[in-house]
């Protein structure tokens, strides 16, 4: 294990030099996608739906007038967009102090879902997207690396060599008539590589609410834990479940605590908006005073707007704010800035990626303009392109081989995971990219 940390550190000077080599390359900042998006008023849902109770929805091909114009590893990728927060923690000398940054940007990693009520298009085997931000200082590869079970590999770094995510996302989805769940299996581990600790992390789970019926609403509950492994620090964030007339909508509150089980912060805020942290005594005095005064009034909610604003309690700490979404957002499937950029094509970027891009997906490229009924032919075609290649190599018995990933215990926990393989992606060496477009 430690050979191999060693490794991956004496690595990071050659892949920074290899980064500075196309680091004029222009990696997008659209401010709008092409075309508005588009309208389902005129389409049942329930007419789909109802052939899928019970099922598993992964496995059921989705029309296309349920997508937002974004593959699902460029959906993963969008969780990078407030990864600065762990420059933050980095900085931070207090062992305390860096946690609360670490589950903060889990918080920011699960936000842009609020109101996306479209399905990212499924990627297909041994599809890729890459997303290297030199002003933001990362870079991360993904990797679609099963088909059945449908699993996403992905690691990210600091191009500074700060820090590192490693993790895999196995999607699994169930109608359940008026709602549909969406367990995000798999494992993410964080490593501050300067600092010399590793945090490992579960996910939450993600609901929609009124499907069929009614003003459809997302949650995401659960209970998220952050450990981390060297100081065994951990923080214990409740993802709350909304109650009676909406009480608890998107709420959050846990605590952190430190290797002998004392609670030491206090974290607070709504999963849609803000995260605070707050000293415990302070934070739990002002909780039992507002209870009791809420005894008596018929209304103990409090907005967004209130919780973004307005900590909860004195001398709160804010950890992470999330940024306001563009003028017009409605009109552009609520992406933020920063997912605007995400499937932005350029002659520059044509040149420098590989044929497995998600960016080279055409029935993506076509709803993004619109066009749902070419959008709707083009993922059939590639459906079908996908399922003759699974046949033929069936018939010549010939076994998938993913390029960028591969299957191994995680080098911290242990426990099974994708771990880059040998080839270094960002030598960008395309040969041998297998042909799925």
């Amino acid at each position: 294990m430690g050979k191999a940390s060693n490794g991956r550190t004496e690595g990071v000077g050659v892949a920074c030099a290899a980064v500075q080599q196309h680091a004029s390359v222009d990696w997008g900042g659209r401010k709008k996608l092409p075309a508005p998006a588009i309208s389902r008023n005129n389409f049942s849902v329930w007419t789909f739906l109802k052939q899928c109770i019970g099922k598993e929805l992964s496995k059921i091909t989705m029309p296309v007038v349920f997508n937002e114009p974004l593959s699902f590893l460029q959906r993963l990728a969008e969780g990078m967009e407030y990864i600065s927060l762990l420059d933050k923690a980095c900085d931070c000398d207090d062992a305390v102090d860096r946690i609360q940054y670490v589950t903060a940007y889990y918080v920011s990693m699960v936000a842009s879902s609020e109101g996306r009520f479209a399905k990212p298009f499924n990627p297909l085997l041994g599809e890729t997207y890459e997303l290297e931000r030199l002003d933001n200082g990362f870079r991360v590869l993904l990797e679609q690396v099963s088909h059945h079970p449908p699993i996403s590999a992905l690691q990210a770094e600091s191009t500074t060599g700060r820090y590192k995510l490693q993790g895999s996302v196995h999607p699994k989805l169930k109608f359940w008539g008026k709602s549909i769940e969406i367990n995000p299996d798999g494992q993410l581990t964080i490593e501050l590589t300067e600092r010399n600790e590793v945090y490992q992390l579960n996910h939450v789970n993600c609901v929609v609410h009124n499907v069929i019926f009614g003003d459809m609403w997302i949650e995401q509950v659960g209970q998220l834990q952050v450990t981390n492994l060297r100081t065994r620090h951990k923080a214990a964030l409740n993802f709350r479940p909304v109650g009676w007339f909406g009480k608890d909508l998107h709420k959050l509150d846990g605590y952190i605590y430190n290797e002998r089980k004392e609670k030491r912060v206090a974290l607070f805020g709504k999963w849609t908006s803000a995260l605070y942290s707050a000293d415990v005594k302070t934070y739990e005095s002002y909780n039992s005073k507002k209870k009791d005064s809420h005894r008596h009034s018929k209304y103990s909610d409090e907005s967004d707007s209130q919780i973004a604003d307005i900590p909860q309690c004195p001398n709160a700490k804010l950890l992470w704010r999330r940024d306001p979404l563009p003028p017009n957002a409605e009109q552009a499937y609520l992406f933020s800035e920063f997912a605007l950029t995400l499937n932005e094509f350029t002659d520059e970027m044509r040149a420098k990626l590989p044929q497995t891009d998600s960016r080279l997906r055409d029935d993506v490229r076509r709803l993004e303009h619109g066009d749902i009924d070419g959008a709707a032919d083009n993922k059939l075609i590639l459906e079908e392109k996908q399922r003759a290649t699974r046949k033929l190599m069936h018939s010549n018995k010939e076994v998938w081989c993913n390029r960028w990933f591969k299957e191994g215990p995680n080098p911290h926990t242990g426990v099974p995971d994708w771990l880059p393989t040998e080839r270094c992606y960002w030598d960008r060496d395309w040969s041998g990219c297998p042909d799925i477009f």
